[in-house]
């Protein structure tokens, strides 16, 4: 009887330990659970030291907004907001001054192809999970120009970059994936070649576009069957030094969306205006322009396959309708 006593009492000593730890875990992974602000300083003073250790604790498809304030610094970190994560907000403490960096490009070795890396694999940020937010942060591919070398790489969708500098070389920004919706708002965004690229719809609205080389802007690879590529409004597109001659944009697919209207061209945007990367994609690119400015702006020798819009098409193209679905997201409002 004592034997048995001995061991009823063991045994519910155990569960009552193994209930208290699992308690007290419950509480742990549940600290961040709420829409408080997680703070990331490099100098220790916050939270956690980097930006992925803060997106490493965020809830998996929350339905609040979470933000993770980063203070100035430079952190060098390779990140991924991973699809499971939603309603993210990164905001710095200054833009010029919290720079997230990275420098793989393209021809480093991948250790299990022994072959390059290539250019999907070079990010320094790649946004998976949909309505994420950036604010007031540089996000930057410091890699020496030896091959393409990806800043920001966006698969999601609803996604807002406003105030960011987004800084690289050739494929500086790659928007990676079809019909998803992208909005930049008075971002700065810089290149030598193709340097926002890829199949997604994206508005970038008072984004100051810095050319770094004789080269292209933009490489859409809009499908076939998605009304809208990219769509510059009221940006302005300025030259480095030693610069002479830039494209607009050349397809890298059949079918590329690219636009351009209210927008500051210099005199170095080449007077074709376009390229068509390979000749028979002249018969699919989408290249239009309306009512830019500038020296870089006159239409006189724009390549025949592309066009200026009339006042009324260009009236259509609203923030609503390019970014109206059944899902209600509507950044215009």
């Amino acid at each position: 009887m004592t034997n048995n006593y001995n061991l009823t009492k063991r045994t519910w000593t155990l569960c009552l330990l193994f209930i208290s730890f699992f308690l007290s875990g419950a509480q742990a992974a549940s600290k961040y659970d709420n829409p408080d602000t997680i703070v990331v300083a490099r100098d220790g003073t916050g939270e956690f030291r980097t930006v992925a250790e803060a997106i490493e604790v965020c809830r998996a498809f929350m339905d609040y907004h979470k933000v993770i304030y980063v203070k100035k610094g430079t952190y060098k970190e390779k990140i991924i907001v991973p699809q499971w994560l939603q309603h993210i907000e990164i905001c710095g403490e200054d833009r010029d001054q919290t720079i997230i960096t990275w420098d793989d490009h393209a021809n480093i070795l991948y250790a299990p192809t022994g072959k390059g890396m290539g250019t999907f694999r070079t990010y320094t940020v790649r946004v998976d999970g949909n309505d994420i937010t950036f604010k007031n942060i540089t996000i930057e591919n410091n890699a020496a120009r030896l091959g393409q070398a990806v800043a920001l790489h966006t698969q999601g969708d609803r996604l807002l970059f406003v105030n960011c500098r987004l800084l690289g070389n050739q494929d500086t920004v790659y928007t990676g994936m079809p019909a998803t919706r992208l909005y930049f708002e008075d971002c700065y965004i810089e290149g030598t070649t193709d340097f926002i690229f890829g199949p997604s719809t994206a508005w970038f609205e008072r984004c100051h576009i810095h050319c770094k080389s004789n080269s292209y802007i933009t490489a859409a690879s809009t499908p076939k069957d998605v009304k809208y590529g990219y769509i510059f409004n009221n940006c302005r597109v300025t030259i480095g030094d030693g610069v002479s001659k830039v494209y607009l944009g050349r397809p890298w697919r059949d079918y590329g969306y690219t636009l351009f209207m209210h927008c500051q061209l210099p005199a170095q945007i080449a007077p074709q205006g376009w390229h068509h990367w390979q000749k028979e994609r002249e018969k699919t690119a989408r290249y239009m322009e309306f009512e830019n400015s500038g020296e870089g702006a006159a239409i006189d020798q724009r390549v025949a396959w592309s066009r200026q819009l009339t006042k009324k098409e260009a009236r259509e193209v609203t923030l609503e309708d390019v970014f109206q679905r059944a899902d209600g997201w509507n950044i215009g409002k």
